[in-house]
């Protein structure tokens, strides 16, 4: 007979088969026609704020894994911030301005801004960013992202750039911006100067040469050179163009310095340096003549090996003691240090390259030719004259320009510069107001603003935000002046900053103002423009503080990268500081970089990139989602084809258990069906008691953003504590019980309670499945799993004298197991439900583990149980196992001594005619 119809089997249309990548799709339109951010904004009007401030990612492209990363930790963030009852509006932000974008342009047009009007290219620009605004819009709303997306910040909006050059005019009321003719990082391919926070390092090779400079004595001696001539002084380098623009030799006041002999010359080293130039050029005698102090040669002169000149020997601290010759070559227009110490001797700052890298100087017929090219000539002029001590090669981490990857050089020129020595030990110390996450980040940010120089924040492009500046047109002083860089904001506020390029001098300068200097009413406009970093970096005043009705200032997080302690980080709290004197963020989040499965970068180059797209669209955001949250974020997190099967598989067995819990409420009306939680039965009671104790650890997670503890926790417990355990076990309950009974409606109420909790934690990681789940979930509820709150705990208890019961059970419950597998191995047994157990335990155990006996054999899956005391009073868990003689019920497939005794049911056990009777008169209707 076929009893099937009278087994309560699962019935759900929540599919086996997730087909994410259209479901997601149905589910974000579901989103849409609620309304779903504006609905999550309302009700939760009035609440505590959180404020995680988006970081405006680069409009010019699709968007990367790494950007993907970045929102999906974002959202997640936000969603549990919301669960927990606070309003979190989020804005999400594009950065538009600066040279990549211009570069794209004149890509795309086959145009070069010199030859068309800046207007019109300025116009090029700002569709081609609204253009990847709307991709990059639309791909991170797939990733399942909710925000404010009708509603963005962009950089190059009026109010936006406005809000900029009112953070300029306060640093200009501060008197932090000056002008001056320092060496700033050069990008002679892109034709523009470049910030600290837009280099990147790559190794590469370069020359490494010796260079003789002899001293010029010119009867100078105080006695340490002991009559000795001529006396060489070597100095090394690895950029042999630089040597056009030496000023002096720079040497350590503090370390020894000897006058040695080497093989008939006299030279000047370093004591600490001896023996590895030793080595290097090859000496075979050397004799010490004299010792110093490197303080005691200042003053002294030596002649430039190929112009007719002499350069001082200098003093600086910044001398190394482990590498060149302890003589250093110092060309203040190509390198700060040699800048700064330049400063204090009043050097001259020779810097004969133009903005293409090309010399401007006859010096060796030098003049047209590259800084490349110029390497060659001059190593064959050292050698050609003698002064080439030693010529070689080396392999170091050398700066490049962040957007076209090629080499940059150190260029003096007229710059406008932010003086960050001013207030950089205030910004240091604000470091100690903020939660670095990780810890040790803070150290990171503090080392890079120990050491960075002043910023250079002049660019010479079109497409940005002008320096609000003005030159007197008579005798050239700068006008910086308050009262006009707020007339010229408010002149953005309504027409953008292309009112710049649109009207002359005249018409941007209000009435009435005249040079400080001369008296003159004529000026022109500065033609340079901001650093896209002061554009990212002014947020917190056109973000946090402009929209404060909505958001607030400061941000309670920051969430970026690790790049960005050089960058976002490091100039928004910079400009923060200056202008406001508190940092712009109370928490700063940082997550590693995304690499490959050997744990390589991911480029082009290697054929190793992963493209976010495609995963959304093969396997869904959900999966990508997983992903992230099963990742520690705060080191480089891998990814491959292989990592993401594996989630893969982690995903479908949580669907799974979701599935398996969904099917078997489809007759469960939680209003009038569900137990009162203390008439549970003892295993529904502890597997909610068990819930509670992975409640308060996923609560903890989620506060310390732990998201891969929550992955793995939940995982785990969906695997470990639901599906090969307490739901195998409540099977027989929930299919073989009448539909009413008190056994079935208390397994039902215990997993519509698990259900429910478990979809609202998952929530914010697996956004799509966590909805399309919750929608089949019975009972009152929100109409979105994301309108819902953080689960409460549950108020059910475990007496002491069950939570006993429960520890002595595991422990012999793997025995146990173990033992039914060698049965099944052995042909003993077919399943565990043919199997008489025998368990003889000890005393102590067996006193609490007697008082249920009665449940024991359903928690362990056999059909009969018998459970012995050791008399002789052993710890150890015997178990034996033998075939039963009963015969199997056709129903519930138990082995009971009752199957056969009824007539018109022979082949049922005594519960099962009993219900199966039930059913037949309609009771349980």
């Amino acid at each position: 007979m076929d009893y099937s119809k009278t087994l309560n089997l699962p019935k759900t249309k929540f599919a086996m088969k997730a087909n994410l990548p259209d479901k997601e799709r149905e589910i974000q339109e579901y989103w849409n026609s609620i309304d779903l951010y504006k609905r999550i904004r309302e009700k939760r009007a009035g609440s505590p704020k959180f404020i995680l401030h988006d970081g405006p990612p680069y409009a010019n492209g699709d968007i990367h894994l790494g950007q993907a990363l970045n929102k999906i930790l974002k959202d997640t963030i936000m969603k549990y911030h919301t669960m927990l009852g606070e309003d979190t509006p989020y804005v999400p932000g594009w950065d538009t301005h600066g040279l990549p974008t211009e570069q794209q342009v004149a890509k795309t047009t086959k145009r070069d801004r010199r030859t068309i009007d800046p207007i019109e290219w300025r116009r090029e620009c700002k569709n081609f960013a609204v253009k990847y605004i709307d991709r990059q819009r639309k791909e991170f709303k797939r990733l399942g992202v909710l925000g404010d997306w009708d509603n963005p910040y962009i950089t190059f909006t009026p109010e936006y750039e406005a809000t900029q050059i009112r953070v300029f005019k306060e640093l200009v009321r501060k008197n932090l911006i000056y002008k001056a003719l320092k060496p700033v990082y050069w990008c002679y391919h892109c034709e523009t100067s470049l910030a600290e926070a837009e280099i990147e390092y790559k190794e590469i090779t370069s020359p490494s040469i010796i260079v003789d400079f002899r001293l010029f004595l010119d009867g100078i001696d105080n006695g340490i050179l002991k009559g000795k001539q001529p006396i060489h002084v070597p100095i090394w380098t690895t950029t042999p163009w630089t040597l056009p623009g030496n000023a002096a030799i720079a040497l350590n006041p503090s370390a020894t310095y000897l006058l040695v002999e080497a093989d008939g010359r006299y030279y000047i080293v370093m004591e600490d340096r001896l023996s590895a130039i030793k080595d290097l050029l090859g000496w075979k005698e050397v004799v010490e003549v004299n010792r110093f102090l490197g303080k005691e040669l200042e003053g002294y002169k030596a002649i430039h090996p190929f112009e007719d000149r002499v350069v001082p020997l200098i003093l600086g601290d910044h001398v190394s003691t482990e590498e060149g010759t302890g003589s250093v070559h110092t060309a203040p227009g190509h390198g700060p240090e040699d800048y700064d110490v330049g400063v204090k001797y009043n050097l001259p700052v020779l810097s004969p390259v133009d903005e293409f890298g090309r010399f401007t100087t006859e010096t060796l017929n030098l003049k047209g030719k590259n800084v490349v090219e110029a390497d060659e000539v001059i190593i064959s002029a050292l050698k050609d004259n003698g002064t080439l001590l030693y010529s070689g090669e080396i392999l170091h981490e050398y700066p490049h320009c962040w957007r076209c990857r090629k080499p940059v050089i150190f260029r003096a020129t007229e710059q406008w510069f932010i003086d960050v020595n001013r207030f950089k030990d205030k910004a240091l110390k604000s470091l100690n107001e903020v939660e670095w996450i990780p810890p040790w980040s803070k150290n990171r940010i503090s080392g890079m603003l120990e050491v960075r120089p002043d910023w250079c924040i002049s660019r010479q492009r079109i497409w940005g935000v002008p320096l609000p500046i003005f030159y007197c047109k008579d005798c050239g002083t700068p006008l910086l002046d308050t009262y006009v860089i707020e007339h010229i904001a408010e002149m953005f506020e309504k027409e953008g900053s292309d009112a710049w390029f649109k009207y002359p001098a005249e018409e941007l300068i209000p009435d009435g103002v005249r040079c400080s200097k001369c008296g003159s009413e004529k000026f022109i406009k500065e033609k340079d423009i901001m650093d896209v970093w002061f554009d990212s970096g002014s947020s917190f005043a056109g973000v946090l503080k402009r929209r404060s009705g909505e958001l607030s200032f400061p941000a309670d997080m920051y969430l970026e990268g690790s790049d960005q302690h050089r960058g976002w980080f490091q100039t928004s709290l910079l400009l923060s500081v200056a202008t406001e004197d508190i940092p712009p963020y109370k928490k700063v989040l940082t997550h590693g970089f995304v690499v490959d499965e050997s744990g390589k970068k991911m480029s082009k180059s290697l054929g190793n990139v992963v493209d976010p797209q495609e995963i959304v669209e093969s396997l869904g955001a959900d999966v990508l989602r997983l992903w992230v949250a099963s990742s520690d974020f705060r080191s480089d997190i891998k990814v491959s084809k292989n990592i993401l099967n594996q989630i893969v598989d982690s995903y479908r067995k949580i669907r799974n258990t979701v599935r398996f819990m969904l099917g078997n409420l489809y007759d469960f009306d939680p209003s009038i069906d569900s137990v009162p939680l203390d008439n549970l039965g003892l295993l529904d009671r502890w597997v909610l008691y068990e819930w509670n104790k992975f409640l308060d650890r996923l609560k903890l997670a989620y506060n310390e953003y732990e998201f891969h503890t929550i992955f793995h926790s939940v995982h785990g417990f969906c695997v470990n504590q639901l599906s090969s355990f307490y739901l195998d076990v409540i099977k027989d309950r929930l299919y073989v019980e009448l539909p009413t009974s008190p056994k079935r409606r208390s397994a039902q109420t215990t997993i519509y309670i698990l259900l429910k909790d478990i979809l609202r934690v998952l929530a914010p990681i697996m956004v799509h499945t966590s909805e399309e789940a919750w929608q089949y979930l019975p009972g009152d509820k929100e109409i979105s799993v994301h309108l819902e709150a953080w689960p409460a705990k549950i108020p059910v208890t475990l007496s002491d004298e069950e939570v006993k019961m429960w520890e002595y059970f595991f422990e012999i419950r793997d025995e146990v197991n173990k033992r039914l597998d060698e049965s099944r191995q052995n042909k003993v047994i077919g399943n565990s439900l043919e199997a008489k157990l025998r368990l003889i335990i000890p005393g102590d155990v067996y006193q609490f583990l007697s008082r249920f006996n009665g449940e024991l054999k359903e928690f362990l899956l056999v059909s009969e149980i018998e459970l012995l005391s050791n008399s002789d009073g052993r710890d150890t868990i015997e178990v034996d196992i033998a075939p039963l003689e009963y015969n199997k019920c056709q129903r519930c497939w138990m082995y009971s001594p009752t199957v056969g005794k009824n007539e018109k049911y022979p082949d049922l056990c005594e519960r099962c005619v009993e219900v199966v009777e039930n059913i037949d008169r309609g009771e349980h209707l």
